[in-house]
């Protein structure tokens, strides 16, 4: 069996720079590192048995090798168990070799082989057996590289929870919208009521708490809030949001003053539940469906015109008989940091009687931090 003791015997031992890296460089020009985040977890190495898993290595290294051959995408990760191989030898519980596809298209033995030691450190071996200098330092610079993203994957798969900032920028539109009852003089709706497309603008911002559903590596997620929405409506023409008689609806202006924008905003507590698909690897797939419920905070109206060399901005602030309570289905869809969201109240905007009769739906584009 290959001992670990007689590798590092015949190696010259660098000492530990301050990230606490070990590296070992072996008389047939291989580079071994060891990557230790104490000197406590340096002296626990010998509990591991070091020696039968590097005689393990260069198996799982063949069969990851062939597992690539075979493969579609450029870069393939391979899990292996030793402890579950061999129960009973306080063998490490994972390994995950990464190939890479080589330059002429083919694959060829991996130059990385990340070992995760009963999640608590990680030992990088690098194999390079080029003599060129400069080709051996661009080797050693990608290496570095992969390994970062290879280790933050690897961080991901063991996290059980996690929180996302999220920033979303997307559109409004109502949807299935009609009059409940007659709408009084000098108000007249559009039908179907429309909006200017551009203005009538949702964003929202919150943070979601993510929590795993089922085993270490299930791609099950339990998504939850809080999020706070802004709503813009944006009328069309030169009509604008009125409140008369018990009744909110759209008038067409009639004094010849002309509006530049004429919109009802709103602002809205929300907490949504959502089941949630994420997919590991190249793709970084997420699919996420569920529900909302939410709490109007505030709403107003904006007229915005011009007149006498002066731009004026008229602000009023009112419950204009909009539901309080909001209720709806939502989902996302996405590939790594591209997301896009749709939300659907399935409650109407407007108290009924009291309003147009219409639900909101928005849609758009999500950011995660």
């Amino acid at each position: 069996m290959f001992a670990i003791s007689t590798v590092v015997a015949q190696a010259r031992v660098l000492a530990p720079t301050p990230t606490d890296t070990i590296v070992l460089r072996l008389p047939n020009k291989a580079v071994m590192t060891l990557v230790v985040r104490d000197a406590q977890q340096l002296r626990q190495l010998p509990q591991y048995h070091l020696d039968s898993l590097v005689a393990r290595l260069g198996g799982y290294i063949e069969r990851a090798d062939a597992a690539a051959k075979v493969a579609g995408t450029e870069r393939l990760t391979s899990v292996f168990h030793p402890n579950e191989d061999q129960p009973g030898q306080s063998l490490p519980e994972e390994i995950r070799i990464t190939t890479h596809k080589a330059a002429a298209g083919a694959y060829g033995p991996s130059n990385r082989v990340e070992v995760l030691l009963e999640k608590k450190f990680g030992v990088v071996v690098n194999i390079d057996g080029k003599t060129n200098d400069q080709p051996r330092a661009a080797a050693r610079r990608a290496d570095r590289q992969a390994e970062r993203d290879s280790m933050r994957e690897a961080r991901n798969d063991r996290k059980s929870s996690s929180t996302d900032f999220i920033f979303d920028l997307g559109l409004n539109a109502l949807v299935n919208n009609h009059i409940d009852r007659a709408t009084p003089a000098g108000q007249i709706p559009t039908s179907p009521l429309d909006l200017r497309t551009g203005g009538s603008r949702y964003v929202n911002l919150g943070f979601n708490f993510k929590q795993r559903l089922g085993a270490r590596r299930s791609p099950l997620y339990l998504m939850v809030g809080p999020e706070f929405a802004f709503n813009n409506y944006m009328l069309e023409g030169n009509h604008k949001w009125v409140n008369q008689n018990g009744l909110t609806s759209v008038a067409l202006e009639t004094s010849g003053r002309q509006y530049q924008k004429t919109k009802l905003a709103t602002s809205t507590l929300t907490v949504p539940l959502m089941l949630q698909l994420n997919t590991h690897g190249n793709s970084h797939f997420h699919l996420g469906a569920g529900g909302f419920v939410g709490y109007r905070l505030a709403s107003w109206t904006k007229l915005k015109y011009f007149e006498e060399n002066t731009t004026y901005k008229d602000k009023d602030y009112g419950s204009y008989n909009l539901n309080d309570w909001q209720y709806g289905l939502q989902g996302i869809i996405g590939i790594k940091s591209l997301t896009f969201f749709a939300k659907y109240n399935l409650n109407p905007l407007f108290r009924d009687g009291q309003g147009i009769q219409a639900q909101t739906l928005s849609f758009g584009l999500r950011l995660l931090q």
